[in-house]
């Protein structure tokens, strides 16, 4: 039986329909998306972000600048910070002194420039050791939770209870040697409950994602996934306190400098120097003037840094 084709029925009023041929509209272009490379991911996005910050771009201006006169003093100046001429005391500035003499005779530029060594070395070495011991336990006691959470938790909060600067002057004048690593091993003993609760909680935040499901699923041990997976996705919080700290560490030194049971005097320290200009500051010297302004610059870097790091790195800040 022959196939038909079904009767053609013409469209009602208003429903008529009409196909334009495909060359009566010229296609003139077509939209795309340009795309730079491969995808950013979250530490490539919060570099972007941070490059275009002025708040970061000064912080990083002074903080190299601080760290270069820390660890190249003698490009800076060509005097000894300890050669101290008595016949010179409180003497004016002048082309070959900057900033004139103090009580004993010493070049205040030479002793300010060579006072970033010991303040930035103290700030230094008591973050890092302030990170790896609080980082790792708070790390250690998120991930694993259970007795070692409750251990690691307890022993925070007892050290957390105790005053930093209480603590830091009772031990300093107990200790028979007042060295740079004991103000380092003291400082990062009374402050590592800061960051390892910090790091508990990105590390307990961390622990339920979905990467941590299917790296466990592949049947990766919980060590490598806690290495691998999660401590690299929960350090943005951990360095925007330890950046912040570091300026804390700084200033602690120079108090605990300027009380007198900080580092010896044989060491050349803003504290110090600070504390012996307050001595003549009542006589019209400012001598205290340049090694505070050091100090509080170098502060100021290091706080607006992790000022700009916390807007980078946290999700929550970023518009």
């Amino acid at each position: 039986m022959p196939e038909t084709s079904p009767p053609r029925r013409d469209p009602r009023p208003g429903q008529e329909r009409w196909v334009a041929p495909p060359d009566a509209v010229e296609v003139v272009a077509t939209d795309r998306v340009d795309v730079h490379g491969a995808p950013a991911g979250f530490w490539g996005s919060a570099w972007r972000q941070l490059r275009r910050k002025p708040l970061f771009l000064v912080s990083m201006a002074i903080i190299v600048l601080v760290l270069l006169v820390a660890a190249f003093p003698g490009l800076f100046t060509g005097q000894d910070p300890r050669h101290c001429v008595v016949d010179f005391s409180l003497a004016p500035p002048n082309r070959d002194h900057w900033f004139g003499y103090d009580l004993q005779g010493c070049d205040i530029y030479a002793r300010t420039i060579y006072g970033a060594r010991a303040s930035v070395l103290t700030g230094v070495g008591a973050t890092l050791l302030f990170l790896l011991v609080g980082g790792s336990l708070g790390a250690l006691a998120g991930f694993y939770g259970g007795p070692l959470d409750s251990i690691i938790s307890r022993i925070a909060e007892i050290v957390y209870a105790i005053p930093l600067m209480l603590a830091a002057i009772v031990l300093m004048q107990l200790a028979g040697h007042r060295t740079i690593w004991v103000v380092i091993a003291i400082l990062a003993a009374f402050t590592w409950p800061q960051v390892a609760r910090i790091a508990r909680g990105s590390v307990l935040a961390a622990k339920g994602s979905d990467y941590v499901l299917a790296a466990q699923a592949l049947g990766v041990s919980r060590f490598r996934i806690l290495v691998r997976h999660i401590i690299p996705n929960a350090l943005g919080p951990v360095i925007v306190v330890t950046t912040i700290w570091l300026g804390v560490f700084i200033v602690t030194e120079a108090t605990l400098s300027f009380l007198g049971v900080g580092l010896p005097p044989t060491e050349v320290s803003w504290g110090a120097d600070i504390a012996a200009g307050q001595r003549q500051l009542r006589a019209g010297s400012l001598i205290l003037f340049y090694p505070a302004t050091a100090l509080a610059l170098t502060v100021l870097g290091f706080i607006m840094l992790g000022d700009a790091l916390r807007d980078a790195l946290d999700p929550k800040e970023r518009r």
